[in-house]
């Protein structure tokens, strides 16, 4: 049997997570998954729903020892949650603040941990061991299962510290949920396998996130989105140095990462991969557009479709995005957008990304989406659908902003109408779920609906 450790910190003391200036030993760490570990309810299947990161990891740890699956759908809204209970009825929830609503047995993580033991020995973990289960939207409505095994998102984890020149003197934060497949790789799994340490908390106002960055030695990780990335930028005049940034979730502009590699005094790579493969490439954004898939990934171009395998990936899948392959080499691509994103208006084609893109290019666009309307939309200009574009942009009137928009892209695309809003319904990754940008321009389009201008 082939096994690989729990955390791979060669020394009782070395630290794995920083609670600000205060740091958690693996001694510590150890003894509370051993604490955790005979107090979880039965049951096989685990929602692990912690809020803090290393609570959360002392419980994903915790699992993993006792052979029990994490759960981890898309969303966590009520509804979502009881999917989880039909797929899986013997689930529960780990929880580390209160779950009101939830209707399943909660196992609430304690307040007092235990003394660190003196004598502490890493369990080995059998890499053929199903450790979590991530699941995608599905075509019908039922969560779609992906199985996770520990060999494998072990080895994910190890070749992105690789890449990035993680090492086990590096501290990481992270503005993303540990329950979402970035925020599980990128701060929590990779630190533990780097012999890294985690930051504790997930600070969210960007005060709190300079804050935790500057308690934390160096050197230290950011791991972030672009949304939160540009949050950060516009609000913080002074920010603190960094060593590494480290983005994902959606598309990065250039002119965004030139001016975080400023301000931050650090390199920022991007992240690309989905919840089927996991993570499978990065790029350094400001040396160009070309993406290097992780090692011993490679891509495969069958007929329209391009197909990810090797390494790390569980079986070969299918990618969802339009990409290039670079001089037709199996590991160096070109990333043009999903497939969903295509729009075809008028007889001409582009793509939602790229438009959301320019959008976000231009001074004074705080956040923005073009969205593309229902089938059955009524205002359609002579059977030809428009894009809509919801903007986050007060000090902008809506003349200069289509006149930037005219001079960015084809005038066929230009968007009919184009609204201002105070901000957008981004979940806690930063993505738009289109269930949610949908909703917001049922409202806005509502005949009572106010304190909105186009």
């Amino acid at each position: 049997m082939s096994t690989l450790p729990l955390i791979a910190h060669h020394h009782p003391d070395a630290v794995v997570a920083w609670y600000n200036k205060f740091p958690i030993s693996a001694r510590r760490f150890l003894s509370e998954v051993d604490q955790i570990t005979g107090l979880l309810l039965p049951g096989r299947h685990v929602l692990n729903l912690c809020g803090d990161h290393y609570h959360f990891s002392v419980a994903l740890a915790a699992c993993i020892v006792s052979g029990r699956v994490s759960l981890l759908p898309s969303t966590y809204t009520l509804e979502m949650v009881r999917q989880m209970g039909r797929i899986a009825p013997d689930v529960f929830c780990i929880a580390d603040q209160d779950v009101g609503g939830i209707e399943l047995p909660v196992f609430h993580y304690p307040n007092r941990a235990p003394a660190p033991a003196v004598d502490t020995v890493i369990p080995d973990i059998d890499c053929e061991q199903v450790i979590a289960q991530v699941f995608t939207s599905g075509s019908t409505g039922v969560p779609e299962p992906h199985v996770k095994h520990w060999g494998k998102l072990v080895r994910n984890v190890r070749a992105e510290a690789d890449r990035l020149g993680v090492t086990r003197d590096h501290a990481i934060l992270g503005t993303v949920p540990a329950q979402h497949m970035y925020g599980l790789e990128s701060t929590v799994l990779m630190p533990l396998q780097s012999g890294g340490a985690l930051h504790a908390t997930r600070p969210f106002y960007t005060a709190d996130i300079c804050a935790a960055l500057e308690a934390l030695p160096r050197p230290r990780v950011l791991v972030t989105t672009p949304y939160h990335l540009r949050t950060l930028l516009a609000e913080q005049p002074a920010l603190p140095t960094i060593d590494l940034l480290l983005s994902a979730t959606a598309p990065l502009s250039q002119d965004l990462a030139v001016e975080a590699e400023s301000r931050f005094g650090a390199p920022l790579f991007e992240i690309y991969g989905c919840t089927e493969t996991g993570q499978i490439a990065s790029r350094r954004t400001t040396s160009g557009p070309v993406w290097q898939t992780f090692s011993d990934v490679h891509l495969r171009s069958e007929g329209e479709a391009i197909w990810a395998e090797g390494g790390h990936i569980e079986v070969p899948t299918p990618l969802s995005d339009v990409i290039d392959l670079v001089d037709a080499g199996p590991t160096r691509f070109l990333l043009h957008g999903r497939h969903a994103d295509l729009v075809n208006i008028a007889g001409k084609r582009t793509s939602l990304g790229y438009l959301n893109y320019q959008l976000s290019t231009i001074p004074g666009v705080r956040d923005g989406v073009f969205l593309l309307p229902s089938e059955d939309d009524d205002d359609a200009e002579g059977g030809v659908r428009r894009l809509i574009a919801l903007v986050v942009a007060p000090e902008l009137t809506s003349t200069t902003l289509m006149q930037a928009l005219r001079e960015r892209i084809d005038p066929v695309f230009l968007p009919r109408p184009l609204l201002f809003v105070d901000t957008l319904p981004r979940n806690a990754t930063g993505k738009l779920l289109d269930h949610a940008t949908q909703a917001l321009l049922a409202r806005l389009r509502s005949p009572t609906a106010t304190g909105f201008r186009a």
